[in-house]
């Protein structure tokens, strides 16, 4: 989950882990995963050919390729260092206590949000679209109303109300209570002589197959929706990543190796991430053409970017392995303010871009703007929650007496 503390239950420790048994680089990966996703929502107002809920009058065809450099992995490390984290304090809980808790941290701040947080969105997207003149009151009461019949045409099965950017939470607590129910059997694999001394590379190549065999199987046939629903291959990629994060936690010899093996990670990532680009700016012409008729050239394709996945997943937690498990008062404030923050950003991301947009401020400007409004929004927003017990069980944080 978003703001749980993060822990290691083995009594044999690794040469990386401090005295104690917090696990402090997975905290710092959590929270710098988030940053991550504040720049890259920010880049999709001024990135040109990709709708978003609003967009700048200035876009720049060149961020595209900077926000590949994100786009295959960063949602995928969010749900393997979920995984670990839940993977490191399983022991600590019963299962019951678990699913409540995950429950609390997860759905209830889903349901606020949808109600809440993202209502200025659906708003801000339909006024830039010259949709609807009433005010936000108004159009809010109607946002609620299942049988509204304002913007028909936009409506899912429980009408305008969406998550929006809040999709990642009831994925993470479907898998979750799935990875819980199954915990008997994670916990005989997990425990059985064979897998204990399985070498990294041997992880390695099965997750790239079993990642390879999804994408060949349901990525053409199940576009991504992010609507739990009908999201097949996602939930397929997610799952399974999700699982071999829980995996990989108790595994501290394959983290060891990664930490080792971190500078080989960082080059065959950017190896994948100059194909990509190269790629889509047509250097592989003759080989794109065979995409869609040619399963082999599907195949290559697809272990590029599985591969180029776990490239940048394993060089980050090698890199934080290496450097960050440390303490330090900046990350453990994270910690409690990282999932309102999360809940904050798009809505003050896309609110802050309406207001400014009619000033018609220089990019670069107007960039600062968005960033430090953004910031200062999510930093005021926490001070805020944290002051009552409603807030805190709102957005997720825990409660003190």
């Amino acid at each position: 989950m978003l703001n749980q503390p993060i822990y290691f239950e083995s009594e044999n420790l690794s040469m990386t882990q401090p005295s104690g048994d917090r696990r402090y680089d997975i905290d710092w990966l959590r929270n710098l995963a988030f940053f991550v996703l504040i720049f890259y929502h920010i880049g999709m107002y001024y990135v040109s050919d990709w709708g978003w809920h609003i967009k700048s009058e200035h876009t720049f065809r060149w961020l595209q390729e900077v926000m590949i450099l994100t786009n295959t992995w960063r949602m995928s490390l969010l749900f393997f260092i979920s995984a670990m984290a839940l993977s490191l304090i399983v022991k600590r809980y019963s299962i019951a206590s678990l699913l409540n808790l995950r429950t609390n941290r997860l759905l209830v701040p889903l349901i606020f949000g949808m109600f809440v947080i993202v209502a200025p969105q659906v708003y801000v997207e339909a006024r830039s679209q010259n949709l609807i003149p009433i005010g936000f009151l108004s159009f809010w009461l109607e946002y609620i109303n299942p049988n509204t019949k304002l913007l028909e045409e936009h409506h899912s099965i429980i009408g305008l109300l969406t998550w929006n950017h809040l999709w990642f939470l009831p994925y993470l607590w479907v898998y979750s209570l799935i990875v819980l129910m199954i915990r008997p059997f994670l916990t005989k694999l997990i425990g059985n002589k064979t897998f204990q001394q399985s070498h990294f590379s041997v992880a390695f190549i099965c997750i790239v197959l079993s990642l390879l065999l999804i994408y060949l199987t349901l990525r053409l046939a199940y576009p991504t929706t992010h609507d739990l629903i009908s999201d097949w291959y996602n939930h397929a990629k997610y799952f399974v990543i999700f699982v071999f994060g829980y995996l990989f936690a108790q595994q501290i010899h394959w983290w060891n190796t990664v930490i080792s093996a971190r500078r080989w990670f960082l080059a065959l990532a950017l190896l994948g991430y100059i194909f990509i680009v190269t790629d889509r700016n047509e250097g592989f012409t003759w080989l794109a053409q065979q995409y869609e008729s040619s399963l082999l050239v599907r195949a290559i394709y697809g272990t590029i970017f599985i591969v180029n996945l776990w490239s940048w997943i394993f060089c980050l937690v090698g890199y934080a392995g290496r450097y960050l498990n440390r303490q330090n008062a900046a990350i453990s404030y994270a910690n409690n303010a990282v999932l309102p923050w999360y809940m904050f950003h798009q809505t003050l991301i896309v609110v802050i871009a309406w207001y400014a947009k009619p000033f018609n401020i220089p990019p670069f400007l107007e960039l600062l703007v968005l960033l430090g409004g953004t910031v200062v929004g999510g930093l005021i927003g926490y001070e805020l929650v944290k002051r009552t017990w409603l807030t805190r069980w709102l957005f997720g944080l825990k409660h003190y007496r």
